[in-house]
This record gives structure tokens, C-alpha cells and sequence, in this order.
């Protein structure tokens, strides 16, 4: 019984602390307060493109795992506790509950996502820009659309598609 619980409290903190994601961050995502509304954009050409790591905010999973393990930590500890009488399944379920939430909070803060680093050239000058993202998704010394949404914000949108075999990542 102890060694069930304790692999369903595992199974519920694995899938509730999985890693962002980051597709948010991504040049073809936007909120929705930004669409319908006018935004400079501008075409730029293509220099470089090389893979890199964007940190993102796994926030929300480190509170869902930690909810989640308290949850399943108290189930787990007063199941235990209830074989031997109430007060036990009582005070397991709290010692449980206790410790599945700190479990939920040891998974991390942040998340390393797949991205970008997009050299750009732009009235004879080279830029970068770091973007979520595939390097099949950018083609170097094609014309890509770059949309300004903030003072330094810069989405350069996918200008290539991935291959069939690189899509369902």
C-alpha cells in the first residue's frame, strides 16, 4: 500500500510539474489585447539564424504541482494512516498533504525552451533577436516580416515551414 501511494503521488507530481512549454513566447502568438489593433511592422532580410535556449516562467506548473501533491500526499498518507485507525489516517493525511506540497514545490521556477537567435539586417545595419522557436522555421537570406509591439519588442514572424517530420514536436 505504501509503495502505491507513494508511485501515484510521483505519477501526480511528474505530470502536474511538467516543463512550459513557452509556445506563449512565440513571434506568431499574441494576446488578446493586441489584435485588432494597428502595430508598426516592417520587412527585414535574414542573416543568421542559430539555435539557442530561452529561459521561460514555469510558474504556474510549480503551482499546480504543488497543489496537486498536496492533494494526492493527504489521500496517500490518510489511506496509510486508516490502516491502522482514525486518528493515524487523520494525522497522515496531514503529515501527507504536507509534504506532497513541498514536493509540488521544489519543481523549478523556470524552464529552458527550444528558441532563435535571429540576425537580421535593416537599413544597413545587423540586428539580433532572440525568438521561441525552430531554425526550419526561418530562412536565411529571404525577406521576413518583423512586427514592433512595444519600445524594444521585436516578433519576427516564421518566413519557412519545418519539413512533415518536424512538425509534431
Amino acid at each position: 500500500m505504501f509503495k502505491k501511494s507513494l508511485v501515484i503521488l510521483s505519477m501526480g507530481i511528474a505530470v502536474a510539474g511538467c516543463q512550459s512549454t513557452g509556445e506563449e513566447y512565440q513571434a506568431n502568438v499574441f494576446d488578446a489585447s493586441q489584435v485588432n489593433t494597428q502595430q508598426e511592422a516592417k520587412t527585414i532580410e535574414i542573416v543568421t539564424v542559430t539555435p539557442t535556449k530561452i529561459k521561460v516562467s514555469n510558474e504556474q506548473n510549480k503551482k499546480a504541482a504543488s497543489v496537486i501533491g498536496g492533494l494526492l500526499g493527504a489521500a496517500a498518507g490518510a489511506g496509510i494512516g486508516s490502516s491502522y485507525n482514525s486518528q493515524r489516517a487523520v494525522a497522515g493525511g496531514a503529515v501527507g498533504g504536507i509534504g506532497g506540497a513541498l514536493a509540488g514545490s521544489l519543481v523549478s521556477d523556470t524552464s529552458l525552451v527550444d528558441g532563435v537567435l535571429i540576425g537580421y539586417a535593416d537599413e544597413g545595419k545587423i540586428f539580433t533577436s532572440a525568438q521561441v522557436g525552430r531554425v526550419c522555421e526561418f530562412e536565411i537570406g529571404k525577406i521576413s516580416l518583423m512586427v514592433k509591439t512595444m519600445a524594444d519588442e521585436t516578433r519576427i514572424q516564421p518566413n519557412a515551414a519545418c519539413p512533415e517530420s518536424e512538425q509534431v514536436k
